[in-house]
C-alpha cells in the first residue's frame, strides 16, 4: 500500500496522525482565497516529486498525476513485487481520480486566453485527462496488463479497486495496482464548491472544521492526495512470500436514482451497496467488526448514511462500530475511498479503530458507535469501507484478515 495524505506520507505516520486525530487542515496556500467563503483545506505539505518524477516530466503533467504516481511507486515498493519481462503483462493499473488535472485546465486556459493558442502546452491535454495517473505508472513501470481510469466522483478508488479485483478473479492479470488520486485545491474547484455551499465555512478553527455525524457540522473539508493498494491473486501473492496484510473478499455498488448531490432519505443506495458488498463476501451483517463511513461532515449526507447502516445491518447496526478518518484527513473526492481502504484495513493489522474526531455533540438522527474522539482497541477481522459521490454513485469494499 502507499499513500499521499495531508496526514503524511508514509502508512506508519498516516496512521499514527488518524489515529491520534491530528488534523493537518490548514488555510489554503496554494492561491489566494481572502474572497472565498472557504479558505481552509487538506493540502500535501511534506511531498517532493523529484522523488518520483524527473523535472521534464512534472512540467508535463498535472499534481495530480504526481500523486498518483507516487501513491503507486510508494506501493509497489512496499509490496516487493518485482516487474520483469515475462511477468508485466500480467500485472495492470485502475487509478482514477473525481475531478482530474483542473489545476492544469486553469493554467493552460489562462495562458489561452492571455496570449493566444500559440502559448497553449502541447501537454495540456495528455498532462489533465484522468486516464494519464494509470497511464504514466503503467509507462513508467512497464506494465503492460490492463491499463484503466473510473471516474465515478468520490466512490471513484473504491471502484476502481473492486473492479481490479474482479479482473484478477477474472484471470485477466495477477495484479492490479489500484486506487485514486487528486489535486482540487484551485480557484475554480474550490469557487465551485463554495457556489454549491458543499464545504465548511469553519474557516477560523481548521482543525475542528471537518466534524461529521456532529450537530455542527456545516460541509465538507477538501483535501488533495493520493493511494494505492496493489490487489494480487492469492496463489501467486502466496509463491512469492509476499506480505498479505489482508483479503478483499467482498465489493458493491449501486445507483441513488434520486439527485445529482444529495442522497435520499431513506439511504436506499447506500443500502442496496452495502448490502451487495456482504452477499459477495459470503457473509453474514454481524461479521463486520469496523466500518469506515464515506461520513464527510454535510447534513444532508452523514444522516442518509446513518440510515442506510441501520437498514444494510439490521440489528447487527447497535454493534457495529463506526468512525470517518475524514474527520481527520478531510475529503479527497476520487482519493478518498483508497485511503480510507488503507486505514480500514491498517485497523485489521493493528487492531485499532481510528476515532472521529470533533464529534462533541452528537445529532441524535446519527445514533451509531462512531468511535468519538478517540481511538479504540478492538477485535477487528472484518472491515468495511464506504464510498458515495455526486450523480448517485455508491461504493463500498469489505476486507479480511488473513491467515
Amino acid at each position: 500500500m502507499g499513500l499521499v495524505s495531508p496526514v503524511g506520507g508514509q502508512l506508519d505516520r498516516a496512521w499514527r496522525n488518524v489515529c491520534e486525530g491530528d488534523a493537518q487542515i490548514g488555510l489554503i496556500d496554494c492561491f489566494d482565497a481572502g474572497s472565498y467563503p472557504t479558505r481552509i483545506a487538506g493540502t500535501v505539505r511534506d511531498f517532493n516529486a523529484d522523488d518520483y518524477l524527473a523535472p521534464k516530466d512534472q512540467r508535463k503533467s498535472d499534481p495530480f498525476i504526481h500523486y498518483g504516481v507516487a501513491a503507486c511507486t510508494d506501493a509497489l515498493k512496499d509490496s516487493g513485487l518485482e516487474i520483469t519481462a515475462e511477468n508485466g503483462h500480467m500485472v495492470g493499473v485502475a487509478m482514477g481520480a473525481g475531478i482530474g488535472g483542473i489545476a492544469t485546465i486553469e493554467d493552460n486556459y489562462a495562458k489561452l486566453i492571455a496570449g493566444g493558442v500559440r502559448k497553449v502546452s502541447p501537454f495540456y491535454i495528455p498532462g489533465s485527462i484522468i486516464n494519464m495517473a494509470s497511464g504514466q505508472v503503467s509507462i513508467l513501470n512497464h506494465l503492460t496488463g490492463p491499463n484503466i481510469s473510473i471516474v465515478s466522483a468520490c466512490a471513484t478508488s473504491t471502484h476502481c479497486i473492486g473492479i481490479a479485483g474482479r479482473t484478477i478473479s477474472y484471470g485477466d492479470a495477477d495484479v492490479m495496482l489500484a486506487g485514486g488520486s487528486e489535486f482540487a485545491t484551485t480557484p475554480s474547484a474550490m469557487a465551485g464548491f463554495c457556489a454549491a455551499r458543499a464545504m465548511t465555512t469553519r474557516n477560523d478553527d481548521p482543525a475542528a472544521a471537518s466534524r461529521p455525524f456532529d450537530r455542527d457540522r456545516d460541509g465538507f473539508v477538501l483535501s488533495n492526495g493520493g493511494g494505492c493498494v496493489v490487489l494480487e491473486e492469492l496463489e501467486h501473492a502466496q509463491a512469492r512470500g509476499a506480505n498479505i496484510y489482508a483479503e478483499l473478499i467482498g465489493f458493491g455498488m449501486s445507483g441513488d436514482a434520486f439527485h445529482i448531490t444529495t442522497p435520499p432519505a431513506d439511504g436506499e443506495g447506500a443500502r442496496k451497496c452495502m448490502s451487495s458488498a456482504i452477499r459477495d463476501a459470503g457473509i453474514d451483517p454481524g461479521d463486520v467488526d469496523y466500518l469506515n463511513a464515506h461520513g464527510t461532515s454535510t447534513p444532508a449526507g452523514d444522516v442518509g448514511e446513518t440510515v442506510a447502516i441501520r437498514r444494510a445491518f439490521g440489528a447487527a447496526a447497535d454493534k457495529l462500530i463506526v468512525s470517518s478518518t475524514k474527520s481527520t484527513t478531510g475529503h479527497l473526492l476520487g482519493a478518498a475511498g483508497v485511503v480510507e481502504a488503507i486505514f480500514s484495513i491498517l485497523a485489521i493489522k493493528h487492531q485499532v479503530i481510528p476515532p472521529t474526531i470533533n464529534l462533541e455533540n452528537q445529532d441524535p438522527a446519527c445514533d451509531l458507535d462512531y468511535t468519538a474522539n478517540e481511538a479504540r482497541d478492538a477485535k477487528v477481522k472484518i472491515s468495511m469501507s464506504n464510498s458515495f459521490g455526486f450523480g448517485g454513485t455508491n461504493g463500498s469494499l469489505i476486507f479480511r484478515a488473513y491467515h
